[in-house]
């Protein structure tokens, strides 16, 4: 009411003082105007967005949950292949979304680029499932015989199969660091109920993420292979058709925020290191001066040099705003580097967890046995049922002793999920031994397509785990990379998070290449054989247990010393 006074003292109608008080700052609506606070944004905005992201992680789940199946089955590759095969997509469609960030804080925005990442998921989703709907007529042969080459497929069956799948991966690299920094985008950090809200949206978006990974792990799972690997890669395309028309549907809700100054932030950034390399001899003490007038960045003082090189030939500095964000993004390293172990490990589910599952006693009932991709939603279940309680109960409490609005620190958030991963790699591993031992007591150790007399819920303990991993880290991570990068890259700082699951992924890959390398030739046999029955995976559980401790005790050590960005 005060404002709204002062604004009409100064000459301004009421009904003007009103619009004004209405207006989100640095914000505009569907038709380049001032947002409204009331009309746009918020929840109402959120809805939509999260809409299409349930529909985004229902189709890329329905493709990478099972991928492993599919490819030691219908493609005919032996199962450390086809893991690394899993494991450099993952990596690759994790990775591309860096690039799809870049696109849309430089290029086109984030509503284009899910516009345009949406089109091409639902044309190379359409091409998959032709090429899984034209699989050569041997592929039911090849599903208990992976290894005879007779079921390899044509050579231009692969080519199309690894096209469509890597088209998948580049779609995704555009959706998916846009959608959720666009869904945040909806709220605004000066009002602050709806800075509340936010914190809020990032729990509640990944609940509902998670229906739609459960839909995919439970239905699309038991459609590839009980029914058809066409049909079950065509209904994500289905979906990925839907979810674009919701998203078109809530267009005129939604707030486009504005860049600061109008400049291309990577050039803005990328001029900083540039500069401050060319002015390298400046003085010291005309580096403390500069410094000294910010009063911050103390360990990064050498960019300070940039704020002193002349204007380049067309009148460009480097402000000393310009120098704090390139300082924000360089703050971030090692909390990127000291998250890889929990990615390494979050990686397993979908391979080494998936064919750990496929030798076990699957049978719900008599009749009816369980697919060993659809154990995965058990991640997704442990996921659903947690938030609410972290959001509803841990939040609350946390926060009335902290006096925070999330409860608890975002790296504390992080911190606690790495430390899960330990839990889980030592639960995995113990279940393993006993997987291993009670195939020897049956004699089954020769016979890798007989059921180990094991009920495969030994694994839930795992999974549920990782689900319970993921609400502290996976979340933690998507909130700290989104606030603690300058407003013009909320894309690039959500696609950071990503590429740590992406290089995680590639490093998984590269471990069981070495693994595999060294555990074969020295004469014991593969940590990764074909027969799991001869294989260790219980060592390999063993070898990811020692890598979260050590990455755990970096990352502590890191938080420490980080330094939160300071609010404008």
């Amino acid at each position: 009411m005060g404002s709204t006074t002062a604004i009409a003292g100064n000459g301004v109608s009421d009904a003007e003082a009103a619009l004004l008080n209405d207006a989100v700052g640095a914000a505009t609506d569907f038709r380049g105007r001032p947002a409204s606070r009331s009309r746009t944004g918020r929840w109402k905005s959120a809805s939509f967005i999260i809409g299409v992201e349930v529909a985004e992680r229902f189709a890329y789940y329905g493709i990478s949950s099972n991928l492993i199946n599919y490819l030691t089955g219908p493609m005919g590759q032996s199962t450390a292949a086809a893991a690394e095969n899993v494991n450099a997509w993952n990596g690759t469609a994790t990775l591309l979304p860096l690039l799809g960030a870049f696109v849309a804080d430089s290029f086109l925005g984030r509503f284009r680029t899910i516009v345009v990442a949406s089109v091409l998921y639902v044309v190379s989703l359409g091409l998959l499932s032709m090429s899984a709907a034209f699989h050569s007529s041997n592929s039911s042969h090849c599903k208990t015989n992976a290894n005879n080459p007779v079921c390899s497929p044509p050579s231009l069956e692969v080519v199309i199969f690894f096209f469509s799948l890597y088209l998948v991966a580049v779609a995704q690299g555009g959706h998916k660091p846009c959608v959720q920094a666009f869904g945040a985008d909806q709220f605004d950090d000066e009002d602050e109920e709806e800075l509340i809200a936010k914190s809020s949206f990032f729990n509640w978006w990944y609940f509902s993420m998670n229906i739609g990974i459960l839909a995919a792990l439970s239905v699309l799972s038991y459609i590839q292979e009980n029914l058809s690997w066409g049909l079950g890669f065509g209904i994500p395309c289905i979906f990925m058709c839907f979810a674009l028309f919701v998203f078109l549907l809530g267009s005129t809700t939604y707030r486009f925020l504005l860049s600061s100054d109008g400049r291309n932030p990577f050039l803005r950034i990328g001029r900083v290191f540039v500069r401050a390399a060319r002015n390298r001899r400046a003085s010291p003490s005309a580096v403390a001066t500069a410094e000294e007038a910010r009063g911050d960045g103390a360990d990064f003082k050498f960019l300070y040099k940039a704020i002193l090189a002349p204007p380049d030939k067309n009148g460009n500095v480097c402000t000393a705003s310009d120098v704090d964000d390139a300082i924000g993004i360089l703050r971030l390293a090692p909390i990127w580097c000291t998250c890889l172990g929990y990615a390494v490990v979050s990686s397993q589910a979908s391979t080494f967890f998936t064919k750990q599952g496929a030798t076990l006693d699957r049978h719900l009932t008599r009749g009816f046995e369980i697919p060993a991709a659809s154990l995965q939603s058990l991640i997704s279940v442990s996921i659903l049922a947690f938030i609410p309680v972290y959001d509803r109960v841990i939040v609350p409490i946390t926060r009335s002793v902290s006096k925070k609005p999330a409860g608890i620190s975002m790296l504390q958030r992080i911190g606690v999920g790495i430390f899960l991963s330990l839990l889980i790699t030592a639960a995995a591993a113990l279940v393993e031994g006993h997987r291993l031992d009670i195939a020897a007591e049956h004699g089954l150790l020769d016979k890798p397509d007989e059921t180990v007399p094991m009920s495969v819920w030994w694994l839930a303990l795992q999974y549920l785990l990782l689900g319970v991993a993921d609400v502290f880290t996976m979340v933690g991570l998507q909130e700290f990379f989104y606030d603690q990068v300058p407003v013009e890259l909320k894309s690039i700082g959500l696609a950071l998070y990503l590429s740590i699951f992406g290089v995680g992924n590639f490093l998984s890959s590269f471990l069981i290449s070495i693994i595999e390398l060294i555990t074969s030739r020295a004469g014991a046999g593969s940590w990764f054989s074909d027969n799991l029955n001869r294989a260790h995976l219980d060592y390999f559980y063993w070898l990811l247990a020692g890598i979260s401790a050590v990455t755990l005790a970096a990352y502590v050590y890191s938080a420490k010393c980080y330094a939160y960005k300071k609010k404008d």
